[in-house]
């Protein structure tokens, strides 16, 4: 689908239906000219057809004194509470809905145009034109796609226009990758798919394999690893700017988990298909990368991703091994499908040899965060509240909710061994706060936010403005942190 942007009057733009925002309790009067259509508007308001309540939209055809074949009226809710998070559902709403009617070329009007919301209608667009169907063969879809959208307003808001497109793109990059079935999606596949980003994107790129992370001691990583035909790798990109502008520089790391049954500890048979995404935190990251890239923040920006399948075999990890991470950490493995914060701890200790500042890494690590927190916010811990703020403020501007859970020291004393310097799991209660001590046992001191996306990086149920399936949660906010960076 192209963007484009275009500052003419809303009647010259010639398109298949151009669209308005118009809000609960105001007047007709108050929408643009266009809108109005004589009367109509006003119609359907009294009619209660139409109330600008939040995503309702009505259609006129063949409207008078407009280029345009059709109008449309898509509600804003409240003036006062519209914000970018809105905006940014109305274009998706607006682009998922007139497609299926078979519109192919879409604009939409925004008055009282800001940087903000035209970066985030950009990124509705985009991400609403995604679907989960890729694999499906039916040839009526190439009837349904969007051949172009356009935002009309001032050209000025080219550049922010065009960011909202990148930052979109690449949230839907890793919605592909995660969407991808394991037998299509291997880590080496994975590692493929990174040095295509990087070769793209001028990134640096290096993939270490088995025998340089048996070298490195990686033995958590390669632990997870071995019960698998799938030989596991750890995914370097780094950006590096012309002229940074400080001496920091920050991490990213996703775990990469292409299939997970569990091992040994097997999960149940019931839901197990979806164990694909086990990865959203690995492609979070190699996305967020090629945007940043693109983008070009003043700061220094690494991405780790270890990448592993999780599979039984006779060579399978079993419940009460021990394994030696690459900090020198005993670590006694009390449930193999809690594989994930093993890999992380050896990502994180090699990060940290790479003389990484700060660092944030994603993971679906816990069903204890949906029970904790829902569907709606990613569960985020720290070590570094400072650091966290930074982050949190991130996210609202790229409008992903996130919401801290604590780190008392008490949580700590879940973690207790008898036989090795930490077991991997510590009980039932708390065990998304325990899988972030676990993790921050090899994070500190450096300041480390770690994100768990369990609950938020899988759609169930498809929205009015996102497709079923993978969300691509993460890419957003990774990639405003680096931008704001100095900020």
């Amino acid at each position: 689908m192209k963007l484009q942007i275009e500052s003419s009057s809303p009647e010259q733009v010639s398109v298949d239906a151009l669209a308005f925002i118009c809000f609960e309790k105001e007047a007709a009067e108050t929408a643009p000219e266009a809108a109005r259509q004589g009367g109509w508007l006003q119609e359907i308001r009294d009619s209660g057809e139409f109330s600008g309540k939040l995503y309702e939209f009505s259609v006129l055809h063949r409207p008078r004194n407009l280029a345009a074949k059709r109008l449309v009226i898509i509600g804003g809710g409240s003036r006062d509470k519209f914000t970018s998070v809105e905006a940014r559902r109305a274009a998706g709403v607006l682009v998922r809905s007139l497609r299926a009617k078979g519109i192919r070329t879409l604009a939409l009007f925004l008055e009282n145009a800001t940087p903000d919301l035209a970066c985030a209608i950009a990124e509705g667009a985009v991400l609403g034109e995604w679907e989960s169907d890729k694999h499906k063969t039916d040839p009526k879809k190439a009837e349904k796609k969007l051949e172009a959208f356009t935002l009309v307003a001032p050209e000025a808001l080219s550049e922010a226009f065009e960011r909202g497109r990148i930052i979109g793109e690449a949230q839907n990059v890793t919605r592909e990758l995660v969407n991808e079935p394991a037998n299509l999606l291997s880590p080496a596949q994975l590692a493929d798919a990174a040095r295509q980003t990087a070769a793209k994107y001028a990134l640096g790129c290096e993939v270490l394999d088995q025998d340089a992370m048996a070298k490195l001691g990686m033995g958590c990583l390669l632990g997870v690893a071995q019960g698998s035909d799938n030989p596991p790798f750890l995914i370097v990109l780094k950006y590096q700017p012309t002229q940074p502008a400080s001496s920091d520089h920050l991490a990213l790391v996703g775990k990469g988990v292409t299939f997970d049954t569990g091992g040994n500890s097997i999960k149940t048979s019931e839901g197990m298909e979806r164990m694909k995404y086990d990865m959203a935190g690995a492609g979070a990251v190699i996305a967020a990368m090629g945007a940043i890239a693109q983008l070009k923040p003043d700061v220094t920006v690494t991405g780790f991703v270890p990448t592993v399948e999780n599979m039984l075999s006779g060579r399978a990890m079993r419940p009460g091994d021990i394994v030696t991470s690459m900090a020198g950490k005993t670590v006694e493995v009390l449930n193999t499908d809690a594989e994930g914060r093993l890999i992380l701890a050896d990502a994180i200790t090699y990060a940290k040899r790479e003389g990484v500042t700060h660092m944030v890494d994603a993971a679906t690590l816990t069903g204890a965060i949906g029970i904790a927190l829902g569907h709606h916010n990613i569960g985020a811990f720290t070590n570094d509240e400072e650091f966290l703020a930074r982050f949190i403020k991130a996210t609202k501007i790229a409008g992903e909710k996130t919401w801290q859970l604590p780190m008392d020291e008490e949580y700590k004393d879940y973690l207790k061994s008898a036989f090795a310097d930490l077991p991997n799991v510590g009980g039932r209660y708390g065990g998304s706060i325990t899988a972030a001590w676990f993790l921050r046992e090899f994070a500190d001191p450096t300041p480390w936010v770690h994100l768990d996306i369990a609950a938020t990086a899988w759609l169930d149920d498809g929205k009015a403005w996102l497709s079923k399936g993978p969300s691509g949660v993460g890419v957003r906010s990774f990639v405003q942190l680096a931008l704001d960076w100095l900020a």
